[in-house]
């Protein structure tokens, strides 16, 4: 019997009715006006509530649409909120699923993985975890049929997220998704002064100079930048934004940025 790892922010973090779901996400990415035609090979986009980064993160995907039929396997990764743990971790589910369905798992991708000894099957680290889950009603939208590689990253160093990525990054109908936010909780003109250093590093490629004060998904964004380098990728910001710019007060914001790997 297939087993299903259940949406568990629906209805908090993005609507949980289908109609209103894809209403609110063909607005947002409708509203999206990248200023360059970039054909994304990886990116990197925010995680909260859809109301807060959802216009950052639909700056990027609104780029997809025209790998809508060529992309059919993602690879997405992003930060443990609620179960520390060494490593990184795959979820024995086979499917995902979200008010717009289910996407299927891809294990005979994580098996290329399970060698490696920071690589962990942990399906608590999945359960409650939102940085993953709101990035797939943005991808069900935006993609034809795919299927899915998502990993949780605890405590990993740049080099091993490098080293997972590099082995199942393997061809151009992947796409490589890293979900990271940004400065949390800092007046707005700090975080902004945060965030534009924090956007400079990446748009160099340098991962040292990025740490747990400048994205709450570091690890992801790092070991990102580490095989782009290798790789010779171009990384190009499409926003950079925080909550006091999208839908909340100014004293204490989140920063939020949306980038293009190609």
């Amino acid at each position: 019997m297939s087993t299903i790892r259940q949406p568990a922010v629906a209805g908090s973090f993005y609507p949980k009715d289908p109609t209103a779901l894809r209403a609110q996400i063909k607005r947002l990415l409708s509203e999206a006006n990248p200023s360059e035609k970039l054909t994304p090979k990886a990116i990197i986009v925010p995680h909260a509530g859809y109301v807060y980064s959802g216009p950052v993160a639909a700056s990027v995907f609104a780029l997809l649409a025209p790998l809508r039929k060529r992309i059919n396997r993602v690879i997405l990764l992003g930060p443990s909120h609620r179960i520390p743990f060494f490593g990184l971790a795959y979820s024995h589910a086979d499917f995902f699923a979200t008010p717009l369905g289910e996407i299927p798992i891809d294990h005979e991708a994580i098996k290329k993985i399970t060698d490696l000894p920071y690589i962990h099957g942990i399906d608590e680290a999945h359960q409650w975890e939102h940085s993953l889950e709101v990035q797939l009603p943005f991808l069900q939208t935006c993609l034809d049929e795919f299927s899915l590689i998502p990993l949780v990253i605890g405590e990993a160093n740049a080099e091993q997220v490098a080293t997972v990525l590099e082995r199942l990054w393997v061809d151009p109908q992947t796409l490589v998704v890293i979900s990271s936010d940004l400065s949390h909780y800092h007046d707005y003109d700090t975080a902004k002064r945060m965030d534009s250093l924090t956007c400079k590093a990446i748009e160099a490629c340098d991962p040292d100079a990025i740490d747990f004060e400048s994205a709450c998904g570091r690890n992801g964004v790092n070991g990102l930048l580490t095989l782009a380098a290798r790789r010779d990728l171009h990384v190009h910001t499409v926003d950079l934004r925080n909550s006091g710019d999208t839908a909340g007060p100014r004293d204490q914001v989140v920063g939020y940025g949306a980038w293009v790997l190609d």
